[in-house]
C-alpha cells in the first residue's frame, strides 16, 4: 500500500469507487465484529480462551504464512531491528489484545465487548498525551467525555447480576483496547516504509505461533480433539473473522482512504449489539442503545479531527 492509497481522500473518489468500498469497508468491519459472537458459541463447548485462540490462529495461519512468503520473495528484505520490531508488534497487537480480548468474553456480552474495544482511539490519544506531550484539544476532550459516558452507562446497565464476574471481564477487554492502541502507535511508522499487507502478514505469523505454543505450553495435545461444531466455528473465526477482515480492511483503505474506511467501521458495534441478540439471545435495552450512540458519537468526532 503506498502513501497515497493511504492518504485518499473520500471526495476524490468516483461514485461507484466510494460505494464499493464503503460496502467492503462495512462488510469488513461487520466479520471482524462477528468473532465475539463465534467466542460466544465456541464457549458453550467448554472450551477455554487458551484452546479458541489457538483453534482460531491454526486455521487462519496457512493464509498469512503465504502471504508472508510471497512478501519475502518479492521485496527486499528487512533489517534485523525491524524484524524485532515487528515480533514485539506481533506478540502485542494480535497475540496479547486477542487473548485478552478471549479471556474478558467469557464474562461479558458481545455487545459491552465491542464498545470497550471501540475505545481504542481514545487510547491512542491519550497515550499519545502522556508519552509524547500531545495537548489534547477541546472538541477532543469533548468526544473522551462522550464516549466513557456511553461505556459507564452500558456498563452499570450490564452489571445486574454476576458484577464481579463482569468487572473482571471488563477489564480483560479494556487491557485489550490498550495493548492494541501500543500497536497501532508502534506500527504506523513501520506501515510507511515496508507496507501494511507486509506488516499485517508477518505480524500475524508472529502472532499464531506464540498462540499456538500457549497452547501446548499450558494445554494437553489430547485437547485437539474437539466435537465437530468445534472445528466448524473455528474455522469460521480464523477465515470470515480474521483473514477476510484484514484483507477488505486494506483493500477498503485503498479505495476510499483510512479516515473513511475508520468512519464506516463504526458500523461494528452496532452490528454486534444485533448479532448478540439474533444469535445469543442477549437483550437489546435502551439503556444499551443510548451509550452505543454515546460511543459511536464521541469516535465520530475523533475521526473528524484533523
Amino acid at each position: 500500500m503506498t502513501q497515497d492509497s493511504i492518504s485518499t481522500s473520500a471526495a476524490s473518489v468516483p461514485r461507484a469507487g466510494l460505494v464499493a468500498g464503503l460496502a467492503i469497508a462495512i462488510g469488513g468491519a461487520v466479520l471482524f465484529s462477528t468473532k465475539a459472537v463465534v467466542a460466544k458459541l465456541l464457549y458453550r463447548y467448554h472450551i477455554d480462551a487458551v484452546t479458541l485462540i489457538a483453534f482460531r490462529m491454526l486455521f487462519s495461519l496457512p493464509v498469512f504464512a503465504a502471504v508472508a512468503l510471497w512478501k519475502m520473495r518479492t521485496e527486499a528484505p528487512l533489517r534485523w531491528p525491524d524484524r524485532w520490531r515487528l515480533v514485539g508488534l506481533g506478540l502485542v497487537g494480535y497475540y496479547l489484545s486477542s487473548y485478552l480480548d478471549f479471556l474478558g468474553l467469557q464474562y461479558i456480552s458481545v455487545g459491552l465487548e465491542r464498545l470497550i474495544l471501540f475505545l481504542t482511539p481514545t487510547f491512542v490519544l491519550a497515550i499519545t498525551t502522556v508519552f509524547f506531550k500531545r495537548r489534547i484539544a477541546a472538541v477532543e476532550w469533548c468526544a473522551l467525555a462522550l464516549s466513557y459516558c456511553g461505556i459507564v452507562l452500558v456498563f452499570v446497565h450490564d452489571l445486574a447480576g454476576g458484577a464481579g464476574s463482569k468487572v473482571v471481564g471488563a477489564l480483560f477487554v479494556l487491557g485489550s483496547a490498550v495493548t492494541y492502541a501500543f500497536y497501532l502507535l508502534g506500527s504506523g511508522e513501520m506501515v510507511r516504509r515496508i507496507g501494511s499487507l507486509r506488516l499485517v502478514a508477518y505480524a500475524m505469523c508472529v502472532s499464531s505461533v506464540a498462540c499456538i505454543a500457549q497452547f501446548f505450553l499450558l494445554r494437553p495435545a489430547s485437547l485437539l480433539v474437539q466435537p465437530l461444531p468445534v472445528y466448524g466455528l473455528s474455522l469460521v473465526n480464523g477465515l470470515f473473522c480474521t483473514i477476510f477482515p484484514v484483507f477488505m480492511t486494506m483493500a477498503a483503505v485503498q479505495r476510499i482512504g483510512a479516515a473513511t474506511a475508520s468512519q464506516a467501521g463504526m458500523i461494528g458495534p452496532v452490528s454486534t449489539l444485533f448479532l448478540g441478540a439474533l444469535v445469543l439471545g442477549e437483550p437489546v435495552t435502551a439503556v444499551q442503545l443510548a451509550g452505543t450512540a454515546l460511543v459511536l458519537a464521541g469516535i465520530y468526532m475523533l475521526s473528524l479531527k484533523k
